[in-house]
């Protein structure tokens, strides 16, 4: 049995060579380019809580097939996201933020099915399992999230919330004296 199949394989492998392989005739690649939408403003001042910050080079891009105009990739929101602890006395654990697109009723506007929801997940830190900011530090983090094709219609988005999850915690710094002797001397 083990010789048949080794024939077959070497066989095989052989009228290829012998034969050698013929390309098939390549049809024309689709050429893809990135839609790009302009957010106004393109950076905010964000604030929640002890937490201030800047959401910056906000922009919506979608990939589409040039000349059919065919959505190959659908919206999504990027930017960057840079957040800082205004705290003097308590350190902050960066759990993770959301963001809804609110029209111009004040409702949010969905995703539609299959879409992710907009979570911006925080790097993650080895000691703690996610991004703590001591008084004074800041953070920097990308923006990449879907991005709703309702609110690209002209007038329907009126604006974009980011909601932040984090956990405070009491920072206190200490001093620590104790005495000691070395040996040997």
């Amino acid at each position: 049995m083990w010789k048949w199949v080794g024939v077959t394989i070497v066989a095989t492998a052989g009228a290829a060579m012998t034969l050698g392989c013929s390309e098939q005739p390549s049809g024309t690649a689709a050429v893809i380019e990135d839609k790009t939408y302009t957010v106004t403003p393109a950076s905010v001042k964000v604030k929640a809580g002890i937490v201030t910050g800047e959401l910056t080079e906000m922009k919506v891009t979608e990939r589409v097939e040039k000349g059919s105009g065919r959505l190959v990739s659908p919206a999504k929101l990027t930017g960057t996201l840079k957040l800082k602890n205004s705290s003097k006395d308590q350190a902050v654990r960066l759990v993770t933020g959301k963001i809804q697109y609110i029209d111009a009723q004040g409702q949010p506007i969905r995703l539609v099915e299959g879409r992710t929801e907009p979570l911006i997940k925080f790097a993650t830190s080895a000691t703690y399992g996610a991004e703590r900011l001591d008084p004074g530090q800041d953070a920097t983090q990308s923006v990449d999230v879907d991005f709703p094709a309702e609110a690209l219609k002209a007038k329907k988005l009126k604006e974009i919330r980011l909601q932040l999850a984090y956990i405070p915690s009491p920072y206190t710094e200490e001093t620590v004296n104790f005495t000691v002797v070395i040996g040997g001397q």
